[in-house]
């Protein structure tokens, strides 16, 4: 792909929200021990016991079939991952064998030496052939595996069946008709939200980029120019940021919101639709509008097509300094097969990275269906890069479209100046 001559610059990774180590004292492991006791990093979840009722029930299969060995989890909290994370990378003696990391820290992870290429046993795996493409993506870097996806998050449209039946609309299947439709509801009934957007959002933003054919960044293997002030990504910007205003969500209420905020106003009933994920189905469920609201896909450009979704998830993986090599692939893999899957979706709501396992996943659970639809209609990913965790932690998007919601820029200038900013990290991530 042909980069802007703005930037070609040679990368190898990309961590959005981890802070992994610029320098690491780990190697691979020369050993591959067939006993022994086996380290397991997860994410502690809110409501952690089902899951670790589901990764109990693989342990001890695991077990099982492998005598004189031993595996011992330990979870930890989320957002204090990227210490525990880089001081394994330090101090392989103190690393797990097998963790779960976030599908954006994959390549940063990779760039920094922590993570076992994995290629040949994920290739001669025979569940991997039905493995989502785009959540392959999230564990590939530069055409090499580095673990295996455990599963997928992607967002659709939440929207208010009360309200849409006491005014009379349907479900949006244009952009167009959800600016418009937007409008109608805040118009017919002032204090509500038409559509509740933020402008901290930027998976919400996204799609709407993605569907006029616009993209983040160009590039492959490593090498990313900015693109976010290219025609069609401001075509998109301007579709997102013309939600903003007095006639749907006012800018002094809705430019700080971020994507929680959003699904928070939605589930309080303040609002007839909004941009919301899989992982949001508990939080509306527990709200103010529990049978009252259904979801559809976000709608594209033309009528009846559907908006390419962020697809966000985790990933498991294992880490290169283990001395269990073929035990810590063996584990990964039965963490994050299809029977292992199939359970976390009972027991957490995570919805599986495997096509047939997700399909019936909808058939029993009807909730499911406009996530699995967003699936299968092709989701989209943020740039291989390691300058990604620089632009995603200095807030270059947000800071864009609230410059435009604000009316301190326009689309242009607020775009250009974003995408010197992508540049400049992109360029000192290499």
């Amino acid at each position: 792909m042909k980069l802007s001559p703005r930037l070609a610059v040679l990368l190898t990774a990309l961590a959005v929200t981890a802070c992994a180590p610029q320098t690491s004292s780990n190697s691979s492991s020369d050993k591959d021990e067939k006993t022994g006791t086996l380290r397991v990093w997860l994410f502690q979840e809110v409501g952690n016991k089902p899951k670790e009722k589901a990764v109990d029930s693989v342990v001890a299969a695991f077990e099982k079939a492998h005598k004189g060995t031993k595996v011992h989890v330990e979870y930890i909290p989320v957002e204090t991952r990227a210490q525990r994370v880089k001081a394994a990378f330090n101090d392989p003696k103190s690393a797990p064998d097998v963790m779960e990391f976030g599908n954006t820290d994959t390549a940063g992870y990779v760039k920094d030496g922590g993570l076992l290429d994995v290629t040949k046993e994920f290739g001669a795996w025979s569940e991997s052939k039905d493995a989502d493409p785009t959540a392959k993506t999230s564990v590939t870097v530069d055409g090499r595996m580095y673990g295996s996806p455990y599963y997928v998050g992607v967002r659709a449209l939440y929207y208010r069946t009360d309200v849409f039946e006491e005014l009379g609309l349907q479900p949006p299947k244009t952009m167009d008709e959800l600016a418009s439709t937007a409008r109608r509801i805040h118009t017919a009934k002032p204090g509500l939200y038409g559509i509740v957007v933020g402008g901290a959002y930027t998976y919400g933003a996204m799609p709407f980029v993605w569907a006029n054919g616009g993209e983040l960044a160009t590039g492959k293997g490593g090498s990313y120019a900015s693109a976010i002030d290219g025609a069609a990504a401001q075509k998109g910007i301007k579709a997102y940021t013309s939600l903003f205003g007095d006639a749907n969500c006012p800018a002094a209420k809705c430019a700080g919101m971020g994507g929680n905020d959003t699904i928070t106003a939605f589930a309080a009933g303040k609002a007839g639709m909004a941009i919301g994920g899989d992982f949001s189905h508990t939080a509306v469920e527990a709200g103010k509008v529990k049978g009252k609201y259904a979801v559809v896909p976000l709608p594209g450009v033309k009528s009846g097509s559907i908006a390419p979704a962020f697809a966000g998830g985790n990933n498991i993986g294992v880490l290169k300094s283990t001395s269990h090599r073929t035990l810590a692939v063996d584990l990964m893999e039965q963490l994050t097969s299809k029977k292992t899957q199939a359970e976390m979706f009972d027991a957490m709501g995570f919805l599986p990275t495997f096509a047939d396992v997700r399909a019936k996943a909808a058939a029993e659970q009807p909730y499911v269906k406009p996530f699995a639809q967003t699936l299968s209609a092709g989701t989209k990913f943020v740039p291989a890069s390691a300058g990604w965790s620089q632009i995603d932690s200095q807030l270059v998007l947000p800071t864009m479209l609230q410059e435009i919601i604000s009316g301190k820029k326009g689309v242009a200038a607020a775009s250009e100046e974003a995408a010197h900013k992508m540049d400049a990290a992109f360029g000192s991530a290499g």
